[in-house]
């Protein structure tokens, strides 16, 4: 399946360069300059549009209707009970078997966005009520800007994102990226990686990046929550959240000089760096994309909001507008 399937991309006169595909609204390309002005790639990604139809680790894609897990593919909404595709062992994972990263999207052109919509239909991957969903990617002088909205006729759940994975230097591993999180805590998880509806204070553990520090410095720590997961794929909370624009976090990549600051709405950010990347998947030029290749920061609702009551919710209803704003801005460290 690859009739009908389209890259579109942006640029912009500093020489940024976005493009994004029309299936999953993925960004398959992302340039930004170097300390010496040289172009290049930042995120992980295919040479050829049917690698991205059998991409089975989310590369750059848009993650729906609910991004992250659900316990058991289970939550309750007005009194009723629904049970959706357990796609992740036990548990739901990024909207299903087929969710929002495996849907084709309308996509309008315009100077400096691309502006995608989908239409999904009421009991779609077990979800009640029909759902447009609309998302814009605007190339600004220096930021990637991704505005995200959704309406329903019905009740419903909704937590968008997207998937990119990042490695500022273009090659090798993230493990020597320096990353700083505005986040006093986080929201630990089961050996199945689901939230345990604790809210964990960072101070003292290898979760703190409130200083900033190379991910690698404490990924094999002896730390339960890194045991569980093989690194870090945690949902970080943003401080103080009051729903406005404001810097989360900053990845920093020295050799490049690279700085990638991701501003959000959101009231979370999972930070996931790259565990389950096995070397057994080839990208751009035929490189294994390895262990820690890469790594994703995706600003979102937590993981298994329905399922806490102590969590923002990410019910949706009828007369409401989801709306939600994630930038990425690109500066150099000189």
């Amino acid at each position: 399946m690859t009739d009908g399937l389209f890259i579109y991309t942006l640029t912009n006169a500093a020489g940024f360069e976005v493009s994004v595909m029309n299936y999953g609204g993925a960004v398959t390309s992302l340039k930004t300059p170097d300390r010496n002005g040289n172009f290049g790639e930042i995120v992980l990604g295919f040479e050829t549009l049917a690698e991205y139809v059998h991409n089975p680790r989310y590369f750059g894609a848009l993650i729906g209707r609910h991004a992250n897990r659900i316990a058991d593919g289970k939550f309750s909404l007005n009194g009723q009970k629904y049970q959706l595709p357990q796609n992740n062992g036990a548990n739901h994972l990024h909207g299903g078997f087929k969710g929002f990263d495996k849907r084709v999207w309308n996509v309008r052109e315009s100077e400096k966005t691309l502006s995608l919509t989908y239409f999904s239909k009421d009991g779609e991957e077990g979800y009640p009520g029909n759902v447009t969903a609309a998302v814009d990617y605007t190339l600004l002088d220096n930021e990637l800007r991704i505005d995200y909205r959704a309406t329903t006729d019905r009740d419903t759940l909704v937590n968008l994102t997207n998937h990119s994975y990042f490695n500022l230097r273009g090659e090798g591993t993230i493990l020597d990226h320096e990353l700083t999180l505005h986040a006093d805590r986080f929201t630990p998880v089961s050996k199945d990686l689901i939230p345990t509806g604790e809210i964990r204070a960072v101070a003292g553990t290898p979760m703190d990046f409130r200083q900033g520090k190379a991910i690698g410095d404490e990924i094999s720590a002896s730390y339960d929550q890194l045991g569980f997961t093989g690194g870090y794929d945690h949902n970080f909370v943003v401080n103080d959240y009051d729903g406005s624009l404001r810097s989360f976090g900053r990845l920093y990549e020295s050799n490049t000089g690279r700085v990638l600051e991701v501003l959000t709405t959101q009231p979370g950010m999972q930070f996931y760096s790259g565990n389950f990347l096995d070397g057994t998947l080839a990208g751009r030029n035929g490189v294994a994309y390895v262990k820690y290749a890469g790594l994703c920061l995706e600003p979102q609702h937590f993981p298994d909001a329905p399922n806490h009551s102590s969590f923002p919710s990410t019910v949706l209803r009828p007369g409401e507008e989801y709306k939600q704003t994630t930038v990425f801005r690109f500066s150099i460290h000189r």
